[in-house]
């Protein structure tokens, strides 16, 4: 059993992939291929904005989106806590200082609350000056982003919305990607949509912005890229990883978030059916009302950490994957040399020590997922 079935999923589109590929492969033209170009148009698209620009990878997307928004020394930018590291990392990067807000137990994602409370400690500090709201669409759910575009409306802060996990989440008819002043999305080949390598993309509806994050990505171009105005980076997506990439957004398009939905609501089902609405032992993922997910991943939450560790070692002897996002808080990571005293964000504390991921895909069999439940409600029972 797969954890993330690649291996099926490129059996199902092999043919076309190959045929892709070959093409590439033929006319030679390894960089900024036409391919990406049809890439870039076909993103802009499916999210609903004017701008898309394909890039090296999810995290050179964020440094870049923060780079456009002019974060420097002595500018906060708010991060949750329990994310993957490279929603934090970009900051100081940047030269600014990440300040990490709890999330909430049912979506894992940033609670508004939180935002606010942070927020407002900052102002009252004095030492920074509240300048972005880093939102992840964490595990394939968009964060409440509605929400979280007032406050930064009313705070006067860019919204970057990470939507390296959600990538074709949508909130009411609106797709993920599209709510940030600046939204980027990663297609690691384990994310919703991913290539076969590393790539990234940078979505807006600033012409400006798009214009510099052109600039940035190719070294700092300018009207050609020997002619260099800013520094910048080398975050080109490749023509191999774009001729990918169409091939399985048309799939990702047609059935493919289609079947994953149905694969969760599987699980939801089965899981209710055996446990009910609220058994100690089992939380499951929740999907609030108008909201739509891509499933990243479908996480369960365990009563303890004994239980979680004990479980996920119960599914390995079953030959069945599993994983833990994440292990350690944000403001644990040493990388940030931050006291951990100065935070009090017991939600992430608490979903790091009992979090478990299930295996999920758009091509998980009836009787794969009923292994996986099986099993996990044998232990538990």
């Amino acid at each position: 059993m797969q954890f993330r079935d690649l291996k099926t999923q490129y059996q199902v589109l092999k043919e076309d992939i190959d045929k892709a590929v070959t093409t590439v492969c033929t006319n030679c033209n390894f960089i900024s291929g036409a391919e990406v170009k049809e890439l870039e148009a076909q993103l802009a698209e499916y999210v609903g904005v004017k701008h898309c620009i394909a890039c090296g990878n999810g995290t050179d997307a964020l440094q870049i989106a923060l780079m456009c928004f002019g974060i420097k020394e002595g500018d906060a930018v708010f991060v949750p806590d329990f994310t993957f590291f490279s929603s934090g990392e970009v900051v100081p990067e940047c030269g600014g200082t990440p300040v990490f807000t709890d999330v909430e137990a049912e979506t894992f994602n940033i609670d508004p609350k939180s935002l606010r409370e942070a927020v407002a400690r900052v102002r009252k500090e004095g030492r920074l000056r509240p300048a972005a709201v880093v939102a992840v669409d964490l595990f394939g759910l968009p964060a409440r982003l509605d929400e979280i575009k007032a406050i930064c409306e009313e705070e006067g802060m860019y919204l970057l919305e990470d939507g390296a996990q959600g990538f074709g989440g949508r909130i009411g008819d609106r797709i993920a990607c599209s709510f940030g002043d600046i939204s980027t999305t990663s297609f690691f080949p384990a994310k919703p949509l991913g290539c076969y390598g590393d790539g990234g993309a940078i979505f807006t509806d600033n012409d400006d912005w798009a214009a510099l994050a052109r600039s940035i990505q190719v070294h700092g171009k300018g009207s050609t890229k020997y002619d260099n105005i800013r520094l910048g980076m080398n975050s080109r997506l490749d023509t191999v990883q774009a001729a990918v990439l169409q091939v399985k957004l048309r799939a990702f398009r047609e059935y493919e978030l289609q079947k994953v939905n149905e694969a969760a609501a599987y699980y939801t089902k089965r899981f209710t059916e055996i446990f009910g609405q609220n058994d100690e032992r089992i939380r499951l993922p929740l999907v609030p009302e108008g909201y739509y997910s891509s499933w990243a991943q479908y996480t369960l939450i365990l009563e303890s950490t004994e239980k979680r560790d004990a479980l996920q070692a119960f599914l390995k002897e079953r030959d069945i994957p599993s994983m833990i996002y994440y292990v350690k808080p944000m403001h644990e990571q040493l990388a940030f040399d931050v006291d951990p005293g100065m935070y009090e964000l017991p939600v992430t504390e608490m979903l790091c020590g009992r979090v478990l991921s299930l295996p999920i895909h758009p091509y998980l069999t009836e009787e794969d997922a009923e292994k996986v439940i099986s099993a996990v409600s044998e232990f538990l029972r």
